[in-house]
């Protein structure tokens, strides 16, 4: 299992939107979404939240080294609802990711079936046999010095998907601590949700939050 030090951000949540029934925030890098297993590791966003909205309920999660977009609910039906979107695939999200190497190519699919790597617990690895189905469409959106910045659309919610599938493409997202050797030249991880999109559960309209990417 991969050890890390964890050392949280301080300073006040950023709420993207708030009302009856749901809570948008913009996550920091650095920061679990829930707490860890681990001594030391109950301060996450989610014991935060409960201080400010003890009526908050987790709807999914985003990686610790991951910022930007995450929603929690504010009653049980919101709860239900929201995760049926995310289950059934009508929620829709989009990340700025700066990986590794310049890609030539302005757009591309991966069709790549992902499984955990038990031994290295929290990695995931890329299984053709026994993995689950993981697919992820990426575009250009900026080239500079032997890098490339990526708009990522999991289509699917493996855990660690992007970041295995860029590896899996040969560009590891840059300052990766687990996927890529490159970690210690970056502060962070360069990865960050930008937009949420999901049907409102009091409303049943589609609505879209947006996070400003901070890199």
């Amino acid at each position: 299992m991969i050890e890390f030090d964890y050392d949280p951000p301080i300073g006040p949540m950023v709420y993207v939107h708030q009302d009856a029934s749901v809570l948008v925030l913009d996550k920091p890098a650095g920061l679990l979404s829930v707490p860890g297993k681990l001594n030391g590791r109950r301060d996450c966003l989610q014991t935060r939240l409960w201080r400010a909205h003890p009526d908050s309920l987790l709807v999914h999660r985003l990686d610790c080294d991951t910022s930007g977009v995450i929603i929690f609910a504010r009653n049980k039906a919101a709860q239900g609802f929201l995760g049926q979107e995310f289950e059934q695939r009508r929620a829709q999200k989009t990340y700025i990711a700066r990986v590794a190497g310049v890609i030539a190519a302005d757009s591309g699919h991966i069709d790549l079936p992902l499984a955990a790597d038990w031994p290295n617990r929290p990695r995931q690895k890329v299984d053709l046999v026994q993995g689950r189905a993981a697919q992820t469409d990426w575009q250009v959106i900026g080239r500079g010095l032997g890098e490339t910045r990526l708009r990522l659309s999991p289509l699917t919610g493996r855990s660690h998907q992007l970041r295995v599938h860029m590896l899996a493409l040969g560009h590891p997202i840059l300052g990766d601590p687990i996927y890529s050797d490159n970690s210690r030249a970056h502060p962070r991880l360069m990865l960050h949700a930008e937009s949420l999109s999901l049907h409102h559960p009091a409303t049943g309209a589609r609505v879209a939050f947006h996070a400003t990417c901070p890199f």
